[in-house]
């Protein structure tokens, strides 16, 4: 089963659009077709930003309905626990959390739309980065 782990950007694209790439990557980590991997801190960075009145309010839903859709996502993954810090690795700052989940779960992919904000990290720790698109051809057809 293939080991990713989501990017905020795509977790946030899947609460607002039910119907594209991100949502039907966490269909299929539901069905079982999809490892998520997030650490603690990873999923309290989802709720700080899917919580934003901008993002709950664009996707049609409450505060406490994004909660709930924070709480859906915590419960399909894997919790990674963070054994080391691997800081400075790239440009955005919030974007350690994210790389540090890749790293000591062992992910095989890093799912984001910013693919070049993590391209010289994924190639030195071993995981490939792709947008929602491609990882959800990879995981329906190999």
């Amino acid at each position: 089963m293939l080991r990713v782990v989501l990017d905020t950007d795509v977790v946030l694209a899947a609460m607002r659009s039910p119907s594209g790439a991100s949502a039907a990557l966490l269909r299929a980590a539901y069905s079982g077709r999809l490892s998520v991997l997030a650490s603690a801190a990873l999923v309290f960075e989802y709720e700080a930003v899917l919580t934003r009145p901008e993002h709950h309010g664009a996707a049609g839903l409450s505060q406490e309905d994004a909660r709930s859709f924070v709480d859906g996502v915590a419960g399909l993954a894997r919790r990674v626990h963070t054994h080391f810090k691997w800081r400075p690795q790239v440009r955005d700052p919030n974007d350690e959390m994210v790389l540090e989940a890749a790293i000591n779960g062992a992910a095989e992919l890093l799912v984001t739309y910013n693919v070049r904000d993590y391209g010289l990290a994924s190639a030195k720790f071993g995981f490939g980065v792709l947008s929602p698109g491609p990882t959800l051809l990879r995981v329906r057809y190999g």
